[in-house]
């Protein structure tokens, strides 16, 4: 349980860890996801000390997000990513283009 919890804050990290047990993650990985959560909720309300940038400034939860912060990483985004962004500028033909295709007609 994060240091400076509450019982409430407790009573959400019990839950979240459990909840992770059923889905079939570990005891020491579900323990880190209810931490996680359970940290950026008192982020987010001010009852933490220290905040990172993140745990504030998101406009949204990361289901509501729907992966925008995925995908940074050396494989880039996914061939469906590319293909709304080029939806969205009007590029033609993209649906016949793939991933690299795609890529290169949005110029990355």
């Amino acid at each position: 349980m994060p240091a400076g919890s509450d019982r409430k804050r407790e009573r959400q990290y019990e839950h979240i860890k459990e909840d992770a047990q059923k889905r079939g993650a570990s005891t020491g990985r579900a323990k880190e996801i209810a931490a996680r959560t359970v940290n950026k909720e008192r982020a987010r309300s001010g009852e933490s000390k220290s905040v990172g940038r993140t745990s504030t400034q998101d406009r949204k939860s990361a289901p509501q997000r729907g992966g925008q912060h995925s995908h940074g990483g050396p494989q880039g985004p996914t061939r469906d990513q590319l293909y709304n962004e080029a939806r969205q500028r009007g590029i033609e033909g993209r649906s016949h283009m793939n991933k690299e295709q795609l890529a290169k007609a949005l110029g990355r």
